[in-house]
Parts: structure tokens; sequence; C-alpha cells
């Protein structure tokens, strides 16, 4: 159980594996995830590593994926995920997972093309439709209208006619009468409207006065004869160059710019036309709404033609070709009817399938997602590993806790099993690593958080006490400290318990608002400050800042009811005081603070203040010294014997001696002195609450090693009168001496903390070096000596083997009889041997070198670092002003304890008297009413102010109390975190990072 309060041992391994068998090995640790590779390969780009083409392929697989989830998004169609974990494929899996994602990716493009062409088919076809119905409905209502003109024209002018006949026959003469002007004036007329008709309109129009004038002129000597002709011919010009036009479809937003335009650019000289298109059409690129309107512009010439198309390119407007007769517009519309239904169903069929395919897809991707993420992952591990000269096994270093060495066996066994690999995968641990190892600390969803808290600050070195286990109780104690209110602290725990009973439905609605994640992470921390607050209210004895009276109070009222109304009536402003001599009976209240105190509206904020700021000191020094007795735990771990020495020790007296001193004369305060008096304490008379000691000012004076006269009376008789300034005064006998003695030895443990470590070890240094020394004098003379004896050994050794190898060679001649072929090996043997004596001497080189490699050289005792009196002496200087300074700015930072409840209490009061309060002065219903509303602002700015801004308040306050105050007596939080190499927080990352895209 020593990974509770202290990190896992955590051990350096190289993991040998098969290349057959890497893949599935390092799949089964990737499933276990107490493994932490380290990357052997830091100096190789990560394109010239040896798995980059698999990841490649796990990236295009990805991107295909991902596009299928888009369209499946947009489509509006759920995605199964059933939070299934299947395991990671198998390498030869991938090309089929391939062929897969590419088929559906190729099916599905392909689909999408097909339908987006055919949505810009049918849009067009639906604004061609439009265009027709439109241009169809302008040309008859402007035929009509301009039926009307000519028969109106007409009728006019036989009316004319026959009045001028008349009167011409009335006065037997001729009279030369303004018809043909009056005919002219109306053809004139028309021939400017027809300017801006269609070639249709205008020859109904000119047949029509051709009929007109014919029956007024149906002499040919009348005098109309002329006009009749002049008719005629200006009919026939305007008949060789008939009026054009141009039918469009353009956005509404375009239109009023369109027209403008349109008018500009050809000067007035073109005919437009518009009609609102009543029903929204859909855009085949964005697939959103567009309105939009059928234009029709009129002009004559080509060079308008031109400069009309011109615009509408400009401005993206769609021109149709319309036919100019009715009759081919009517079959022109009914072919674009029959097409438009056709669209339908083919642009149906292609949706059914294209969803058809998605929702099949919809089955499979969450999974085919992980796999993919797996592969990848495996992958990425095995570009880490370092390839052996032989090519045949990879070899990966890896950091694992040593309490799981078994398992990660049996997940390297499972996965060369399921290789089918007949050589095993080899775990050897390494031993002597110098290397500063990860930190790995157990946790859980409960001491997650706490354990998040502590890492903050920093990550705990290599085998350090962890503070998460301590601080599960003092973080939450310190918070309620400050913020101490039964009601609140219900507030409080009720929401915890509400987020830890909701927690799986809270994590299966993954709502990503940063601030839920936060109070949703820390829901544990939460409901403990909640519950901590309400026992600290209830040691307060403070809801909502009213009291309860549950055991009765020792105060009582010694007034009589008619001297009370009798105060009222006249003096109503009139301050009444409790003497204790004749309003307190009985003992202290038995758990908290009595109730009467909330009454007292005069010296209450004397009392509570004066309780809570020794209780926030005594539980600040308290802490503090907790801290200085887990670096003893610290020390002892590391078997340093000079920090034991020459800090603990002096840190534990330096504390000792002065603040729990000052914690020891605050409880004895409580418990010897009371407000009555007239009793001894350690054999000094006690007068009364008047001579009460001043710790505050009698630690000052203990500083100043001031001198002041002992006991509280003259003679130590009360009966002769109190001394001035009795409560500065020395109350137990021999305080000075103790006083002076503490003093002294804090000041002396100073230097001690200062001096003495750096200095022993600059001792040992010196003492290793001179040793080191030593021992190289020693072996100098011994390689001198050798050296020396090796001179005549080189000198005569070799010769004198030659020649008697010579002479065993010649009596070996003389003895055999001589012939060629003897002689033959005779040279050879010669030859042999000389070149054998000869690789003998050259081969001296080898041999050197392997030397070399096998005998390590003298350290002398150096070590591996070099000492540096001067870095010690500073880092050594800094940690004992740090603390020393510390000690008392620490011990003034845990008033805050003491600040901040007493804010919280009057914030809290100041809110029940100035808000809720104020309904209770009202009477009858609109109290009632009144009480309801008011309570519902006394509601709100309750949670709003109280709860929430205080308690995040009291909450970075006590976060900087641990910090601060607490680790830094012996936590050095310099350590880096285990990062084990886990499918789960693969999956994980990965989700998260996909999550903050899509938002």
């Amino acid at each position: 159980m020593e990974w509770i309060h202290r990190s896992e041992e955590i051990c350096l391994a190289q993991i040998y594996l098969q290349n057959e068998a890497a893949y599935n090995c390092v799949a089964e640790l990737g499933e276990l995830g107490l493994v932490q590779f380290r990357d052997l390969n830091a100096e190789v780009s990560p394109f010239q590593r040896k798995y980059v083409a698999e990841i490649r392929r796990c990236d295009e697989m990805e991107r295909k994926l991902r596009y299928l989830e888009r369209e499946i998004k947009r489509d509006t169609i759920p995605i199964l995920d059933t939070g299934e974990n299947p395991e990671a494929p198998q390498p030869r899996e991938m090309s089929d997972m391939e062929a897969t994602f590419e088929k559906l990716e190729h099916e599905l493009r392909e689909v999408n093309q097909n339908e987006e062409m055919l949505k810009k088919n049918f849009a067009e076809l639906t604004e061609l439709k439009h265009i027709l119905r439109k241009t169809q409905q302008f040309f008859e209502e402007v035929c009509l209208f301009y039926l009307l003109i000519c028969l109106s024209s007409l009728y006019v002018c036989v009316l004319l006619h026959a009045f001028l006949f008349c009167l011409s026959q009335d006065h037997n003469q001729t009279v030369s009468y303004s018809a043909n002007d009056v005919v002219d004036f109306n053809f004139l007329d028309h021939t400017a409207l027809a300017n801006s008709l269609p070639y249709e309109l205008v020859s109904g129009l000119r047949d029509s006065e051709r009929q007109a004038m014919d029956m007024l002129n149906a002499d040919d000597g009348s005098p109309s004869h002329d006009s009749a002709r002049l008719i005629q011919e200006r009919g026939d010009i305007t008949a060789k160059a008939p009026l054009k036009f141009v039918a469009g479809i353009i956005t509404r937003e375009h239109l009023p710019a369109f027209e403008r335009l349109l008018w500009r650019a050809c000067r007035g000289n073109v005919f437009l036309r518009q009609a609102e298109i009543t029903e929204s059409l859909t855009d085949p690129t964005t697939g959103n709404p567009v309105n939009k309107v059928v234009f029709i512009v009129f002009f004559q010439g080509v060079q308008l033609k031109s400069r009309v198309k011109k615009i509408c390119e400009g401005f993206r407007a769609a021109v149709y070709p319309c036919p100019d007769t009715p009759q081919e517009r009517r079959e022109m519309s009914i072919g674009v009817m029959t097409r438009i239904e056709d669209l339908k169903t083919v642009l149906g069929q292609t949706q059914d399938h294209r969803h058809r395919v998605l929702v099949a897809a919809a089955k499979n991707v969450r999974m085919w997602m992980t796999k993919v993420q797996k592969i990848k992952s495996i992958y990425y591990i095995l570009n880490m590993c370092n390839v052996n000269v032989t090519q045949k096994c990879l070899i990966a270093e890896v950091w694992f806790p040593v309490l799981e060495h078994d398992r990660i066996q049996m997940s390297l066994k499972r996965g060369s099993d399921e290789s089918g690999s007949t050589v095993p995968s080899i775990l050897h641990v390494m031993q002597n690593v110098k290397e500063k190892r990860p930190t790995y600390n157990r946790v859980n969803k409960f001491t997650r958080s706490f354990q998040n808290i502590v890492d903050a600050y920093g990550v705990a070195s290599y085998r350090e006490i962890n503070p998460a286990p301590y601080t599960m109780v003092t973080f939450p104690f310190l918070f309620a400290i400050m913020f101490g209110d039964m009601g609140h602290g219900l507030i409080m725990m009720l929401f915890g318990i509400f987020l830890v009973m909701r927690e799986k439905q809270l994590e299966a609605a993954r709502i990503k608002d940063e601030i839920f994640q936060t109070f949703f992470g820390g829901r544990y921390v939460i409901f403990l400050m909640g519950c901590f607050s309400i026992y600290t209210g209830f040691i307060y004895n403070d809801a909502f800042s009213k009291s309860v009276n549950l055991f009765g109070s020792a105060w009582v009222n010694p007034y009589a009811r008619t001297e009370l109304n009798e105060w009222a009536a006249n003096t109503p402003e009139k301050q009444m005081f409790l003497n204790p001599d004749h309003s307190y009976f009985g003992g202290p209240y038995p758990i908290g603070v009595d109730p009467a105190w909330n009454l007292a509206e005069t010296n209450k904020l004397n009392f509570l203040n004066s309780m809570k700021m020794k209780a926030s000191v005594i539980i600040g020094i308290c802490q503090m010294v907790f801290g200085v007795i887990l670096s003893y735990h610290n020390y002892t771990y590391f078997n340093s014997r000079l920090d034991i020495l020459y800090m603990f020790i002096p840190q534990m007296l330096f504390l000792g001696c002065i603040f729990v001193y000052l914690c020891f004369e605050i409880i004895m305060k409580w418990i010897m002195f009371d407000f009555t008096g007239h009793y001894s304490i350690f054999g000094y008379d006690y007068p009364g609450a008047g001579c009460a000691p001043a710790l505050l000012i009698g630690l000052i004076n203990m500083f100043m090693m001031k001198d002041r006269p002992k006991g509280f009376c003259i003679d130590n008789d009360c009966k002769n009168g109190a001394i001035s300034q009795c409560h500065l005064n020395f109350w137990y006998p021999g305080q000075s001496f103790f006083e002076h003695l503490f003093l002294l030895v804090a000041i002396a443990c100073i230097p001690v903390m200062l001096f003495a470590k750096p200095y022993y070890l600059w001792k040992e240094n010196q003492t290793r070096r001179a040793n080191g020394h030593a021992q190289l004098a020693t072996v100098e003379l011994i390689l001198l000596v050798i050296a020396v004896t090796m001179i005549p050994i080189m000198l005569f050794a070799k010769p004198f083997l030659l020649r008697r190898k010579h002479l065993r060679l010649q009596k070996a001649i003389l003895r055999t009889p001589i012939n060629d072929s003897m002689h033959d090996d005779t040279v050879a043997i010669l030859s042999d041997d000389q070149l054998s004596v000869r690789a003998d001497v050259h081969d001296d080189d080898a041999q050197v070198f392997h030397h070399e490699e096998s005998d390590k050289p003298p350290s002398h005792g150096h070590g591996d670092e070099e000492f540096n009196f001067g870095d010690i002496m500073v880092y050594q200087s800094i940690h004992t002003i740090e603390f020393a300074l510390g000690c008392i700015s620490h011990t003034a930072s845990y008033l805050r304890l003491w600040a901040l409840s007493l804010a919280h209490a009057q914030l809290s009061d100041v809110l029940w008297t100035m808000v809720f309060r104020r309904a209770f002065a009202l009477d009858g219903y609109v109290g009632a009413i009144a009480t309801y509303f008011i309570f519902f602002i006394f509601g709100t700015l309750t949670l709003g102010i109280l709860v929430l801004m205080e308690g995040l308040s009291a909450f970075l306050h006590a976060l900087r109390l641990h910090w601060v105050e607490f680790q830094s007596k012996f936590y050095a939080g310099d350590g880096y975190m285990f990062n084990p190499f886990s499918f789960e927080k693969v999956l994980e990352s990965a989700r998260n990072e996909e999550e903050s895209l899509s938002n």
C-alpha cells in the first residue's frame, strides 16, 4: 500500500520483438495501457522511419472515413456508437479495409456528382418553366391591352370622319379638315409605343390601323389618301427592323442594380419587364433556398443585344431561350414539364440509393475509425523502436511499473502467440539506470480531481511523497473554514451529490461547455467542500447568518419585562449589556458558538475575530509542521543523512521554538484564563479578564528580549491591586528563561541550515578527490613497474624464441633425408610460422581495442558530475532564507482563513438584513406577495454571490495555502508524468480533437 502516499516504483526495460510479432505485442501493450515507450529514433526525421508508409495509409483511410462522416451528418443520419472497443485489426486486414473505404468513397462521390448534376438540370428546367409561364402571361396581357387601344383608335377615327363629311355636305363646299393630322398623330403615337413591343404585336397594330384607314379612305381621290400611303410606308420600315427580347432569371437582391445598369448602359433604349417567382427555388450548389425574379428585356439592334447579354453575365443572371410564338412556347412548356417529372423520378431514386449507402456506413463508421486509429498508433510506436543489425527484430525501451511486470509479460506472450511466432518476445529489465524516471500515481475517479490539484503546481519527483491523499482532507477543510455556513454548505453538497449521482448520464451527454466540465471534473471535491462547510457552519453556529439554539444557551436575560418596555418606549436606541456575573450560568456551549452571540451587535465581531484568528494560526502552524514531518519521510526514503541532520532537525527546532510555542500559549490562554478571575495561575494571582496575556505583543517582546514584571498583581496579591498593563507581564514562572532559550535556539538554527550541509558536501568532495589521487598514485607506480619490466621482455624474448625454434628445425633436418618435397614443406612451415608471428604482432591493434572496450578507465572518485560549491551555497542560502522568512509570512498568510470567514459571515448577514428581512415588515396580502418576490431576489443573490463567487474565492485561497504554505515544506515537484501508451487515451484524444474542430 506504499503507492497511496508515494508514487509507484518504475523500471526501465528493453523489449526484443520479432518482426512478425512486433505488431501484435504492441497492440496488446496498448490494450493494457501500462507501458511508456521511449523514442530511440529521436534524431531521425519522421519521414525517414521504417513504417512511414503504413502511417500514410492510415492517414488516407482516416481522410476517407471523415468524408463519410461529413456526408452522414449532412443527411442528419444518426451515427451508431455502441461504445464497443474492437481489437486492433491484423496488418493483413489493412488491405481489405482500404478496399472497402475506397469503394465507399468512389461510390458516394459518383452518386453525389450525379445528384449534383441532376439537381442542376432540375433547377435549370424549373427556371425555364417559370420563364415560359411568366413570358406567356406577359404577352397575353400586352396583346389584350393593345387590342383595346386599336379598337378605341378605330372608333374615334370613324366618328371624326363622319362628322367632317356631314359638315362638308351642309356647307356644299370642300372643307380642308385636319383628319389626316389627327390620324397622323395617333399613328405617330402608336409608332412610338411600338418601339417597345415585339414584332407580332407591332404587326397586329399595323394591320388594325391599315384596316381603319382603308375604311376612311375608300376613295383614292379622298384627301386622306396621302396619309394612308404614309402609314403604309412607315409600317414597312418598322417591319424591316423588328424588336427582339431576352428572357432570364436573376436573384431578387441583384434586380435593382441590374435595372439601373441596364437603363444607363443602353441609354433608355430598352424596355424591362419583371415578374417575381412566388415559390422559393433551391440553389443546387449550396442547397439553400433563394428568391429569384423573371425578367424580359426588349431591344432593337445587334449592339443593344450584345450589351444586354454582357450585363446579364456580369450579374450572373441565367438567360434561357424563349420562342417568339405562343404555340412554340406552349409546346416547349409541355416538354419542360415532362422532363421535370422524369428528373424528379431519377433524382428520387438517386437520393434513395445515396441514403441507403450512408445508412449502411453509419452503422460501422465509428468502429472503422477506432480500428484505423489503433493501427496508426501501433505503427507510430513501432517507429520509435530501434532496428537490430540483423534486421530480424526490433528493440524497444519502455518504462513500466514494477508491480505490473507479470501482466506485461503475459501481454507479450499473447502477442507472440497471436502472431504465430516461434520465438518469444524478451523483456529485459535494465539495472542501475541513472536516468530520471517518470512519476506514476495510481488514481481513480474519486482521487483524480485531488491529484490534478497537486499536479497543477508541479508533478512530484520520482518516489517523492505525494500530497494528494492528505489534500483530500486538508483542502476541503481549509475551504470550509473560510466558507463555514450550514445553509450554503448544504447547497454546495446537494449540487455535488447531483453531479455524482448523474455522472454516467452527464458523461454520455458529452457536454462541451468548459465551465461545466470544470465543475463536473471536480464533483467529488465540491461534495466534500459542502460536507466540511456544513461541519464548520455547525461549529460557527451559522446558517444563512442565523444561529440555531440546539442545546440551550448559557446566557439569560437579567432584566425585567417592565424595565425593558420602559427602555423601548423612552430610549429605543439604548444598548443593553449582559454582564457575565449576572447573566452567564452553566458551562460552555456543548459544541460550537453559543447562539446568544448572534444577538450581540456591539462585541460580536470582537469575540468571533479573536476566536477565528487564533484558530487560523493554530491550524496553519499544524499544517506547516506536518509538511516538515513529511520532508523527514522523503529524506529517510532517499537515505539523505545530511538533510535529516542539517535540514529537518533545524527546521523543526525553528518552528517549535517560535510558532509551536505560540500555539501552546493560545491553547493555555483558552484553558486557564476566564472573565471571573480571583484565582491563582501557575503561582500568580489572576485578578480578572483585564489581565489575560496579550500574546501578539508578548511575541514581539520575546524577539526584543524585553524585560517585564512577573505576575499580574502587586506583590502577587490582588488585594494590593493589579499592576499597570498587567496583560503584558510574564504569566508563568521561568517564562523569560524559556523565551530567551527558544529565541537563541531558533537563531542558532539559521546558520546550521545555511552552512552545515554545503560544508559537509564540500568536505566529502575533498575527501573523495584525495582518495582518488592516492589511488591514482598507487596505480601509476604499478604501471611504471610493469612498463620497466616489459622493456627486457620486448628486447630479448622474441629473438630468443626464434633462435630456439630455428635450432630445433635444424636438428630435425639433419635427422631427416633431404628431398624436394621435404624442403617445400619446411619452407611452408617456416613461412606459416613467420606469417603467424607477424599476424600476432600486427594484431595488437585489435587486442588493444578490445581491451579498451572491456576495461573502463578509473574514475578517481570524481563521480559523474563536477562538484560546484558556489551553486550549492547559493541554493542553500535561498532555501534557508525562504524557510526562515516563510515561516513568518506563511503564518500570517494563514490569517486569510479568518479574514475570508469574517467576510463571508458579514456578507451573509448584510444580505439577510438588507434584503430578506424587509419582507417581514409588511403585513397582509402585500407582505405575502412581497415575501415571495423578495425571497426570489434573496435566493438569486445567495447563489450568485455567496455560494458561487465566495465559493470560488475560498477555493482559490485554499489552493494557494496548499501550493505555497504546505507543499513548499517537503514537495519539490520537478518530475514528469508517466505517460503510457494506451488505446483508451489515443481514442479519447482523437474524439476530443474531432469535437473541438466541429465546434
